[in-house]
């Protein structure tokens, strides 16, 4: 049985959605070829030896990459099975199966990975062709073996960790749980989880670490979608990283609401090797915040800054800035917050520049104001197209997007790019807008970061 398991983007991180895969495809002898397109063309011998080919879509772009390569996929082999499998399988089904994808796998993927490629080994191929027999939707609890990393894309190809020194650190990348308690209505992991989560043993995340610590990893990202989900299985994890690895430093995800509610953690981060937090603020503008039940509220994330910055740990907000909701006071405000407290270098300037996503399955659509303000579900985009009511918010949105691609092209700092989304924003509010003199921002090596855009 020959499998070939593609990523086409997860954040300039090796892909774990490849590796599980793999180690429990591979414990079930079957061949797997892992292949990461955001840093290697597709090996045609491959694709054209494979009985299947499994895309992992965790994300809006990465499926958009995917339907793209499947004609490639299919001219070299039109007889392979095609998958899809992660988040955005599930709520994009029926354009997928239009496409010609044979099996949809949501949630917890490895065990229905497992179940087809049995089929397909047992001389089924013709058989799988004529339904799915994999739960499409699976949150059964799993027990997970140590990711297969196996000729993957070597780490120090991947994002680095730049240091304010100047240093940058290959990075390596695990999951210690998946899912999520929260049911936030623009968050694309609701739709398939639906408020479970579940853990990776601790044993097989610290032995998924230290292959990436011998493979020269010297910081980890921890992808979880909320690591404090279970703040009890992270604690103990965390420390058993700093016991056996104590030159290796980590970041993680965390709501505010959980910062806040955990706040005797946050110490335990710092001492243990926690370099930086990031977290989901999305909005200042509490009216927002409130439709995206996001369960914080602007005063609750200015307590988290003084928070870190009390504790001396480093937070690193992410943000929607451009809602239906958004006006352009409250885009220029939003920026005004970032200055006042002295929090430009520590977000990236592609999160100012980030347009509300509504996917097939979004909570948001519950909203009667949504519903009717959107077009039709545009299969192609894999999202409900909007407008917004103030044809300059959606113009200042498209000016800012190329502000930032300039940035990254021309390689400016944070702070500079960040001054001309000020000096763009403030214009086109025409001068309604005090705009308040604030100090010159600090250098750019103020504090660690990835050095690879984020998207979603």
């Amino acid at each position: 049985m020959r499998v070939v398991l593609i990523s086409t983007y997860e954040l300039g991180r090796q892909p774990f959605g490849l590796a599980s895969p793999a180690a429990w495809l591979r414990a079930a002898e079957a061949g797997v070829t892992c292949v990461d397109l955001s840093r290697e063309s597709l090996p045609e011998d491959a694709v054209r030896a494979a009985d299947l080919v499994a895309f992992y879509v965790p994300m809006h772009t990465a499926t958009r990459l995917a339907v793209a390569a499947l004609p490639a996929v299919r001219g070299l082999n039109p007889r392979a099975h095609l998958c899809f499998y992660g988040l955005y399988a599930p709520v994009n089904e029926s354009y997928l199966r239009g496409m010609g994808v044979e099996t949809i796998l949501g949630g917890e993927f490895e065990e229905g990975l497992c179940s087809l490629a049995e089929r397909l080994g047992a001389g089924n191929v013709a058989a799988a062709k004529n339904g799915q027999r994999e739960a499409v939707i699976s949150v059964e609890r799993q027990k997970f073996i140590t990711p297969d990393r196996t000729g993957m894309v070597a780490l120090d190809e991947y994002a680095r960790l730049m240091m304010p020194s100047g240093e940058a650190r290959t990075v390596g990348y695990t999951e210690a749980s998946r899912g999520c308690k929260h049911l936030c209505r623009h968050c694309p992991i609701v739709p398939v989880y639906n408020g479970v989560f579940r853990i990776v043993d601790r044993d097989v995340v610290i032995a998924d670490i230290r292959q990436q610590v011998s493979a020269g990893a010297r910081h980890i990202t921890f992808g979880d979608p909320d690591f404090f989900n279970g703040v009890g299985h992270a604690i103990p994890l965390v420390e058993e990283l700093h016991r056996k690895f104590p030159g290796v430093t980590y970041d993680a995800t965390i709501k505010v609401e959980h910062l806040l509610k955990h706040s005797d953690c946050i110490g335990k981060l710092r001492d243990t090797g926690c370099l930086f937090v990031t977290s989901a603020v999305e909005s200042v503008d509490d009216a927002v915040l409130e439709r995206l039940e996001k369960n914080h509220t602007r005063a609750d994330f200015l307590r988290v800054v003084e928070m870190f910055r009390e504790i001396g740990l480093a937070l690193q907000p992410t943000f929607v800035p451009f809602t239906p909701w958004t006006t352009l006071e409250g885009y220029c405000e939003l920026l005004e917050v970032l200055r006042e407290e002295e929090l430009v270098e520590n977000v990236a300037p592609i999160q100012l520049a980030i347009r509300l996503l509504i996917p097939a399955g979004s909570r948001l659509l519950e909203l009667d104001e949504i519903r009717r303000g959107v077009d039709d579900f545009d299969e192609a985009a894999l999202v409900y197209p909007w407008k917004h009511a103030d044809p300059r918010v959606d113009r200042l949105c498209e000016q800012i997007q190329g502000i930032v691609h300039s940035g990254e092209q021309m390689k400016r700092s944070r702070a500079q790019v960040f001054e001309r989304i000020v000096d763009a924003a403030f214009a086109v509010a025409n001068g309604g807008i005090t705009r308040s003199a604030l100090p010159a921002l600090a250098s750019r090596a103020a504090v660690p970061y990835l050095n690879e855009p984020w998207y979603c």
